[in-house]
C-alpha cells in the first residue's frame, strides 16, 4: 500500500492485511490499521445568462478539457464554503450557493464529489488560478469537450432537477 510503509504508532513495517473484507495497511508489530478514507471535492454549476460557466483545465486529470469550477475541500472546512472559494479562486466570480445537485463516486476512485448549483453575484470573469487555462460560458446544448465522464451525468441531473428555463436569476 503505497505511502504507508511504516506504522504511525510504533514505526514498524506495514503490510497489506485483510480487515473487515478489505485489504488495508496493517502494522506487522502492533496491529495498527490505516483506514484509507475518501477525499471530498466540490464542483459548482454556475449559470450566467442561460449559459454554464466552465473552465479549461491546466492540470491533469483532464488537462485541456473543460469542467465546472471545482476542487478539494480542506480538512475542517465547511463544504459549502469550499464550493464558493473554488469558484472565486478559479474563475474570479462571486456566487450565492444554491442546492446540492448530488454526490458522485465510483469504484476504485478515492474522490467523492459534491456538486452544487450557484448564481453569480459579482466578481470579474477570468482564469484566476494556475489550475485553469481559461474560463468560458457555454450553452448547455453546445458544450466543449468535457474533462470527466461524470460531467455528462451531472449536467443531466442538473437539467432534470435544477435548471430553470430562463436561468437561475
Amino acid at each position: 500500500m503505497e505511502g504507508y510503509d511504516y506504522c504511525h504508532r510504533c514505526g514498524s513495517a506495514m503490510a497489506p492485511g485483510e480487515v473487515r473484507g478489505t485489504t488495508r495497511p496493517v502494522c506487522s508489530r502492533c496491529g495498527a490499521v490505516v483506514y484509507l478514507n475518501p477525499k471530498l471535492a466540490v464542483a459548482v454549476i454556475v449559470e450566467m445568462d442561460g449559459k454554464l460557466l466552465l473552465q479549461r483545465r491546466a492540470i491533469e486529470p483532464g488537462m485541456g478539457k473543460w469542467s465546472f469550477p471545482s476542487g478539494y475541500v480542506d480538512r475542517g472546512e465547511v463544504v459549502e464554503e469550499a464550493a464558493v472559494r473554488e469558484v472565486r479562486e478559479e474563475t474570479g466570480m462571486e456566487v450565492a450557493l444554491g442546492s446540492l445537485v448530488g454526490l458522485y463516486s465510483e469504484p476504485g476512485n478515492p474522490v467523492v464529489l459534491a456538486v452544487y448549483v450557484a448564481r453569480a453575484t459579482g466578481g470579474q470573469l477570468g482564469a484566476s488560478d494556475n489550475e485553469v487555462h481559461e474560463v468560458g460560458l457555454f450553452s448547455p446544448d453546445a458544450l466543449p469537450p468535457l474533462a470527466f465522464p461524470h460531467d455528462t451525468e451531472i449536467i443531466r441531473h442538473w437539467r432534470t432537477e435544477h435548471a430553470r428555463p430562463k436561468g437561475l436569476g
